[in-house]
C-alpha cells in the first residue's frame, strides 16, 4: 500500500463559489451529526485525518471512488481530476503529446484554438479552486485561537502548526498553478467569509509576491527536508516550489530572479537527494523508493482509484501492438503519442530515456485520430522495478514525481547561464552530466562547457523531463509556445505546424465564472 495515511471520516468544506462539499473515500458512513468542525477537529488525528483529505485532492475526483460523487460538477469524473487536468494543459498543448479522441474539445489543446468556454479548462479552474478551498479551511480550522480553544498544547499543538504549514504548501502549489496557468485570478483566503461569494481578482504579480511569501513563511515550519512521511511535503519541496517560481520571474512579473532560483536550488541539492540510478525505476509501481523524488502525488491502485493520475498516463498510452500486460494493466485506452519534433531531439540509439513503441507506429503524425500514428511513449508502466505488476490492472500504483532532483539540476544549470549569481558554471555541466551520465549509461553523451547554453537546456529538459509537466511552461519562458520561432507537428491546426497567438500564453477564465462574477476581467483576447 502506497497511501500516507488513511482518511477514516467525513469532511464537511464550505466553498466560495463552487457550492460543493467533499466526503470520505472508501470508508463507512457515519452520521451527519458529526459532521460539524467541533468534533472534526477535536483530536490530533482528526486534524491529521482532515489534511491527508487535503493531500488526496491531488489524486482522487470524489468520495467513492471512480464511480461517482465528484467534488465538481459539469464534467466526467475522470476527466475532472487534478493531475489529469493538469497534464492536459501542459502536454497536449506541446510537442510532447498528442491524444487521438474526439472527447469534446481535447484536440483543441494541440492545436491551440481553444476559447473561454472549453470544458476542459473550466475543469482544471475549478479542480484547482476547489483544492484551495479545502486548504483554506483547514488553516481556518488550526489557528492559535482554535487551537486554544480546542486545548491543544504541547506536542500535539506543534504537530497541528506543521500540518497547517503544510496545508500552506498545497494553497500555494495551487495557486500557482493558477498563477501559471491563468494569470489574473480570483482570489480567497481564510480570512474571507465562509459562503457563496463574489472574490475579487488578483493581478499576476500580486499573486505572485503572495506564493513566494507564502513559502518564505512556512520554510522554517516545514519537515526538514527528506524527513516527513512519504508523501507529504517538506522544506525540500518548499525550496522547489520557490526555484520553479524564481525560474519564471520574467514571464510572471517582468523581473528576472535567477539569483534566487540558484540559491533555492543549492538548498535542494544540498539536502542529500541522489539521482536515482536507473531512469525509468523513478516511473515505476515501486517508485515510493525512488532517492530522486523531492514531492510526489501518491496512488495506490486499491485505494485511491481515479480515471486520472497516472492510470490515465498509462492507460492512455498503451495501444496498437502494445501488450497491456507489459504495463501492468488488463487493457489500453489507444489515445495519447509523441510528435517527431520531441523524437528528433533523442541519439535513440544510446539514450535510455528514449523509451518510444516504434512497432506498427509511424514516426509522422498523418492523423492525430489514429493511435499507430505517433511514436507510444513506455516511460510510465504499473509494473514494479522486480518486473511484477501492480496491485490492481486497471487502477495504477505508480505515483507521479511533481518534483525531483534531476529538474532542480537543469533549473540551476539554466538560472546560471541566465546570469544568476551563487551558482558557478562548471557546477552547472558537473550536473547535466550526471543527468545525462545515467542516460546514457557512461560518459559518452557527455557535453563541454561551450556545449551548455540555453538552447541545450530547453531540449535536455525535454529528453529528462517528458510527459511530467513541465514543457508548456519551459517552452513560453524561452519565447517559443505560440510564436513562429518553434513549430511542432500539427501546432495551429497544420501538419508541419503554424504560429498561433500570443494570447494561447494564458489560457482564458471559464466564460461562465466571468459571467457570473463582476469582479473578474477576461484574459486578451478571449
Amino acid at each position: 500500500m502506497k497511501r500516507i495515511f488513511k482518511i477514516t471520516f467525513m469532511v464537511m468544506v464550505t466553498t466560495f463559489f463552487l457550492g460543493s462539499c467533499t466526503k470520505d473515500l472508501n470508508t463507512s458512513p457515519i452520521d451527519p451529526r458529526d459532521m460539524i468542525s467541533v468534533n472534526v477537529y477535536k483530536t490530533l488525528s482528526g486534524y491529521k485525518q482532515v489534511l491527508a483529505k487535503v493531500y488526496a485532492g491531488l489524486s482522487v475526483t470524489g468520495q467513492q471512488g471512480p464511480a461517482g460523487n465528484n467534488d465538481i460538477s459539469g464534467i466526467d469524473e475522470g476527466f475532472s481530476q487534478y493531475l489529469r487536468m493538469y497534464w492536459y494543459h501542459q502536454e497536449l498543448t506541446t510537442d510532447e503529446a498528442v491524444i487521438s479522441w474526439n472527447d469534446q474539445t481535447i484536440k483543441n489543446f494541440h492545436s491551440q484554438t481553444w476559447g473561454s468556454g472549453d470544458v476542459f479548462i473550466a475543469a482544471m479552474y475549478y479542480r484547482t479552486f476547489f483544492q484551495i478551498t479545502q486548504c483554506n479551511e483547514f488553516i481556518r480550522e488550526s489557528t492559535d485561537s482554535k487551537l486554544d480553544e480546542r486545548g491543544f498544547s504541547g506536542s500535539e499543538r506543534a504537530e497541528i502548526v506543521r500540518y497547517r504549514a503544510e496545508a500552506r504548501f498545497l494553497r500555494a502549489l495551487s495557486y500557482y498553478h493558477a498563477l501559471d496557468l491563468f494569470g489574473n485570478v480570483p482570489f480567497v483566503t481564510e480570512n474571507d467569509p465562509v459562503g457563496k461569494f463574489f472574490p475579487s481578482q488578483i493581478k499576476r504579480d500580486k499573486l505572485f509576491a503572495f506564493v513566494e511569501s507564502e513559502l518564505l513563511a512556512i520554510e522554517p515550519v516545514m519537515a526538514s527536508a527528506r524527513q516527513n512521511e512519504y508523501g507529504r511535503a517538506d522544506q525540500g519541496a518548499v525550496w522547489t516550489l520557490l526555484a520553479t517560481l524564481y525560474l519564471n520571474a520574467s514571464v510572471y512579473i517582468g523581473q528576472d530572479k535567477s539569483t534566487e532560483c540558484v540559491t533555492y536550488c543549492n538548498k535542494v541539492i544540498n539536502a542529500g537527494y541522489t539521482l536515482n540510478p536507473k531512469y525509468q525505476n523513478q516511473f515505476l509501481a515501486d517508485n515510493q523508493n525512488n532517492p530522486e523524488v523531492i514531492y510526489a502525488i501518491s496512488f495506490d491502485g486499491l485505494k485511491t482509484r481515479t480515471w486520472g493520475g497516472t492510470t490515465f498516463i498509462i492507460s492512455a498510452a498503451v495501444g496498437g501492438s502494445m501488450k497491456p500486460a507489459d504495463f501492468g494493466l488488463t487493457g489500453g485506452w489507444g489515445g495519447t503519442r509523441t510528435t517527431s519534433a520531441m523524437v528528433n531531439k533523442f541519439n535513440a540509439a544510446l539514450d535510455k530515456r528514449a523509451m518510444f513503441w516504434t512497432d506498427g507506429q509511424s514516426l509522422e503524425i498523418n492523423d492525430i485520430g489514429t493511435f499507430t500514428d505517433g511514436y507510444a511513449i513506455t516511460k510510465f508502466k504499473n509494473v514494479t522495478s522486480t518486473g511484477a505488476a501492480g496491485q490492481d490492472n486497471t487502477y495504477c500504483d505508480t505515483d507521479f514525481p511533481l518534483f525531483r532532483l534531476a529538474d532542480v539540476y537543469l533549473m540551476y544549470a539554466e538560472a546560471v547561464l541566465r546570469g544568476g549569481t551563487g551558482g558557478d558554471p562548471g557546477t552547472a555541466l558537473n550536473y547535466v552530466n550526471e543527468i545525462r551520465t545515467r542516460a546514457y549509461g557512461g560518459a559518452s553523451g557527455n557535453i563541454t562547457a561551450d556545449q551548455l547554453t540555453l538552447d541545450f537546456i530547453l531540449d535536455e529538459r525535454a529528453r529528462e523531463l517528458y510527459w511530467e509537466g513541465h514543457r508548456r511552461t519551459d517552452l513560453i519562458r524561452y519565447g517559443r509556445f505560440s510564436v513562429s520561432t518553434y513549430l511542432w507537428p500539427w501546432k495551429g491546426g497544420v501538419p508541419g505546424g503554424a504560429s498561433t497567438s500570443v494570447i494561447h500564453n494564458l489560457f482564458p477564465l471559464p466564460s461562465s465564472d466571468v459571467s457570473a462574477n463582476a469582479n473578474l476581467t477576461q484574459n486578451p483576447g478571449y
